[in-house]
């Protein structure tokens, strides 16, 4: 590795955490925007369980937002838990904070 590589590497690295902290960021301001709208609404009983189960979607969601916030500060974000292969860009792109592969999602992992 040449000298002029060694010191872009760390510089690459860094924009990559940033754009996965911008991405992450946004994802979850989107998600705290509809949980505030959730509470925001009225409720009649027959909405309490649509309502109720749309919240704990959401919170989960924001569960998986901090753990991708800290797999990308300890260096593991883009890494499937499952296989410990690189997650395609793409997917990612989608979807910032999951933590598997499309395969291993398949297979339950």
């Amino acid at each position: 590795m040449s000298l002029d590589a060694a010191r872009t590497e760390p510089s690459l690295e860094r924009a990559a955490a940033e754009e996965a902290r911008r991405r992450l960021e946004h994802a979850r301001g989107t998600r705290l925007v509809q949980l505030e709208a959730l509470r925001e609404t009225g409720r009649t009983t027959a909405d309490d369980h649509l309502m109720s189960s749309q919240r704990e979607a959401i919170e989960r969601v924001l569960k998986e937002i901090d753990a991708a916030f800290a797999r990308v500060e300890n260096g593991t974000y883009g890494i499937c838990l499952g296989c410990g292969k690189p997650i395609p860009a793409e997917r990612l792109e989608i979807l910032p904070y999951t933590a598997h592969c499309v395969s291993c999602l398949r297979r339950g992992a």
